[in-house]
């Protein structure tokens, strides 16, 4: 009898790990320019839910894992991103022909001013700007934070910034933890993490964090990263710094 009953529970375990796995599918299709009805390569397609990436081929196909119900963010430089619901007759059929439309870009004047250069590197190398940017290490944490240029007040507001319970980066932490799990799943992900890494718009990490890209700005001001760090970072440095962030704030929660 006891055999019996250890039997038993291993053929329902093993059965109810096929449902999961089956649960799990993959759909894929086509991505077209609107206008010229072209096939589009490299458009960035993302499954929100699932953290997952894929991108088109020189064919604008693409293939990439989901579950009903997700959704999927296409998005490529010049194009209106777009998000696509997975629909039952989308999985039943495992294909779909999906268009994007360009944006209307009006481009502006461009004045590049040059340095007024002497010829004397002693003083041509006083006239370029040069950014440097301090961060203080504080014990008991893995990281440290940025706080900009030297001031003498800058550690005194790194700590003011960390302890200030109703500031804005608190409330943000507090209210967001299922979103904020997905930034361990997007370093598991090589095609997000190289996504990321090409791009500096911060859409990405806006749709993936369910919230403004203006609020990743407050959010970084907050973890005392530097105005420079914020306007030049790609997104993969981006979501890191919100996720060491993000740790340092679990740990003060303590």
């Amino acid at each position: 009898m006891k055999y019996f009953v250890v039997f038993f529970f291993l053929t329902l375990s093993v059965i109810s790990n096929a449902q999961i796995v089956s649960s799990s599918e993959k759909v894929s299709g086509y991505i077209y320019n609107d206008n010229t009805k072209l096939p589009l390569a490299n458009v960035n397609v993302l499954n929100i839910n699932k953290v997952r990436g894929a991108r088109t081929d020189v064919s604008g196909y693409f293939e990439i894992d989901i579950q009903p119900t997700d959704t999927l963010h296409l998005s490529l430089l010049g194009f209106q991103s777009l998000r696509v619901k997975v629909t039952n007759d989308w999985i039943k059929n495992k294909i779909a022909k999906i268009y994007l439309t360009e944006k209307a870009i009006a481009l502006e004047e461009v004045v590049i001013r040059p340095f007024n250069l002497t010829g004397y590197l002693e003083v041509d190398s006083k006239t370029i700007p040069i950014n440097e940017n301090y961060r203080y290490s504080i014990s008991g944490l893995t990281h440290g934070y940025e706080a900009g240029g030297y001031s003498p007040d800058a550690f005194g507001r790194v700590l003011g910034s960390i302890f200030n319970p109703a500031d804005m980066l608190y409330n943000f932490f507090g209210k967001n933890p299922k979103e904020l799990k997905k930034l361990k799943e997007m370093k598991k992900d090589d095609t997000v993490r190289n996504l990321l890494e090409s791009k500096f718009d911060r859409e990405t990490i806006a749709v993936l964090l369910g919230i403004d890209k203006k609020e990743i700005a407050e959010i970084l001001q907050r973890c005392n990263y530097s105005e420079s760090f914020i306007q030049t970072a790609n997104d993969l440095q981006i979501m890191d710094a919100i996720s060491g962030c993000y740790e340092e704030y679990k740990i003060l929660k303590k």
